[in-house]
């Protein structure tokens, strides 16, 4: 302590110093011309005229704070966390705060160790959440339930620093004790929600749980209110599901929000990051909306790390983390140099590869299916019934929301088919975990698919197969590929394979790089669109299908359901 007290008073040189560059003050919100010295990994002190072993030339570029993903889920970029961490870095990230709750519902508690122990050592702080809802709602089918006494666990381990998203606001609202268990059993951590569209008492009800912030929000209004009953908003800006666009003018219209705000991923592919960035991202389109730069800067350094109670990062301030990024501007934010805990980890923005063994972390096997036949698919309408209808999955582009859609159906030989004329494909969701054998046949409008089909062991959050096609011939192919290679994304056109992404970690992570994920993504979005497929990253669209607590109608092993009418809904309606 002595000896960094020596350098923050200037008596002693700092292990080194960045001079001539513009510090951003996320506290202020404005520039200073000042040395910033680093010492033992963390900020000693900002003024003229420090003395330091080694002195960096910021040549008029601008200091930043570390940047910090609030909400993020790794396993949604189909990387394992070194990859991830790799990925991300060289665009200034420092810091995630990582719910795993998509590996523990492929692998239980064996999840989320591995999550814990494959996130040590990287060039990334990787804080996680404790999974609060596996299984998300009743309605979907897991490997294992991981009830309170899990939760607690996770904790004693050491594994988690918050709670991950409640999940299951209904459950939560109608004081399902399970639920309001895993609370109690978290303690006086950050406890993260979602509550998408919910307002009102029910949003008043939620609340009582000190459950304190929502990435689901999608309009301004509901913004608002969530504001003002003390929520704080994590804006999602995602590869399918964007929200800071429709969200910004709220933060332009009433500056102060920010105090309670911040910009978070929630879920993005290795392809996404490559092709567009993270947190980086972020930013530069916050700003080319016309919101203050430092005040976007500061939606993804201070304020992420308050409402986390990170009081050792989020700013360039003594006594902090020397978790510092340079760039050229804010407004175009092209990183040139990171150092992560004072150590520099990018240079001339590339990454500076470690060259420490990866430890190897055994995972049980995730997939016990046996393969359908195109028999199983069949859906013959009920005999005696005149003039039925369908309810039918319908899909917005850039909206996680679905709607329910009553249709006529296309019928051959006395089933229900695919009719790709208007858009309507049929899905399936086959259970991956236990082999029960159960599976749900329904269908799907707003995907485009034309021909073939598509399948995919990542289907949040329970992750059993999906399957999207029109016909039933291309399905059985997709999905028995599937079961070949333990999981992953697979295009199909009637017997043949069109392109393959194993996922060997849980059925949802890659053991590449991400570079080569990234491509192998590319080249099966190619795939889909040779299908017919107009929607972008229409894998993650996919996986989105099965998730029981997005309102309206979704789809799992169990049956379609609608979380805002209770439950389970039926295929045939009159």
């Amino acid at each position: 302590m002595s000896h960094f007290l020596d350098v923050a008073r200037g008596d002693r040189p700092a292990d080194f110093v960045i001079k001539n560059a513009r510090v951003a003050n996320v506290f202020t919100l404005e520039y200073e011309n000042v040395d910033v010295a680093v010492c033992g990994g963390k900020i000693a002190g900002l003024d003229k005229d420090y003395d330091g072993q080694e002195v960096v030339n910021a040549e008029g570029a601008v200091l930043i704070p570390g940047m910090i993903d609030g909400h993020v889920h790794i396993e949604s970029t189909l990387l394992a966390p070194s990859a991830f961490a790799e990925a991300v870095a060289p665009h200034g990230t420092t810091t995630v705060m990582a719910d795993p709750h998509e590996i523990a519902n492929a692998l239980g508690m064996a999840g989320v160790e591995y999550m814990y122990h494959a996130s040590r050592g990287l060039p990334i702080d990787v804080l996680l959440g404790a999974p609060s809802c596996v299984p998300a709602s009743q309605f979907e089918t897991p490997r294992d339930e991981l009830d309170m006494t899990a939760v607690q666990e996770m904790f004693r381990n050491g594994w988690c620093q918050h709670l991950g998203e409640v999940m299951n606001f209904p459950a939560l609202i109608a004081g399902d004790p399970a639920v309001w268990g895993k609370i109690e059993a978290a303690g006086d951590v950050p406890l993260t929600g979602h509550v998408p569209g919910v307002t009102g008492k029910a949003l008043n009800a939620y609340l009582t749980s000190r459950v304190s912030s929502d990435h689901e929000t999608s309009t301004i209004e509901e913004a608002r209110e969530k504001l003002r009953r003390g929520m704080w908003l994590m804006i999602r800006e995602g590869a399918s599901f964007p929200n800071l666009h429709t969200l910004l003018p709220l933060l332009k219209e009433h500056p102060l929000y920010f105090a309670r705000c911040m910009a978070v991923t929630d879920d993005i592919t290795a392809l996404y990051i490559k092709e567009v960035g993270h947190m980086d991202a972020k930013v530069r389109l916050m700003i080319n909306g016309g919101l203050d730069p430092l005040l976007a800067l500061r939606l993804v350094t201070l304020s992420p790390a308050q409402y986390f109670r990170l009081w050792d990062r989020g700013a360039i301030a003594p006594g902090r983390r020397a978790d510092m990024v340079l760039v050229d501007c804010l407004e175009n934010l092209n990183v040139q140099h990171v150092w992560k805990d004072g150590r520099q980890t990018v240079r001339n923005g590339e990454l500076i590869q470690d060259q420490k063994e990866r430890v190897s972390i055994p995972l049980p096997k995730t997939v016990h299916v046996t393969p359908l036949k195109v028999e199983n698919l069949r859906l013959p309408l009920p005999r005696g019934e005149e003039n039925l209808k369908i309810n039918v999955i319908g899909v917005t582009q850039g909206e996680i929301m679905t709607r329910t859609l009553v249709k006529t159906p296309r019928v051959e030989d006395g089933c229900a088919v695919a009719d790709p004329e208007r858009d309507i494909a049929k899905i399936v969701v086959l259970e991956r975990h236990r082999n029960t054998r159960r599976f749900t046949v329904g269908f799907v409008s707003g995907l485009g698919i034309r021909w073939g089909a598509l399948a995919s062991s990542v289907a949040h959050d329970a992750h059993n197969f999906v399957a999207v096609g029109v016909d039933d011939r291309s399905i059985v192919t997709a999905i028995t590929r599937l079961c070949e290679t333990g999981g992953g994304l697979t295009v199909a056109e009637g017997a043949s394979i069109k392109g393959t992404l194993p996922l060997p970690i849980g059925g949802l992570m890659s053991d590449r790089s991400a570079e080569e994920t990234a491509d192998a993504i590319a080249e099966l979005e190619i795939c889909a669109a040779e299908l017919g497929v107009k929607i972008p990253h229409p894998f993650m669209v996919l996986s989105f299908l099965c998730l029981s607590v997005i309102p309206e109608l979704r789809i799992t092993d169990q049956g379609y359901v609608d979380i805002t009418k209770g439950g389970f809904r039926p295929l045939f309606v009159k």
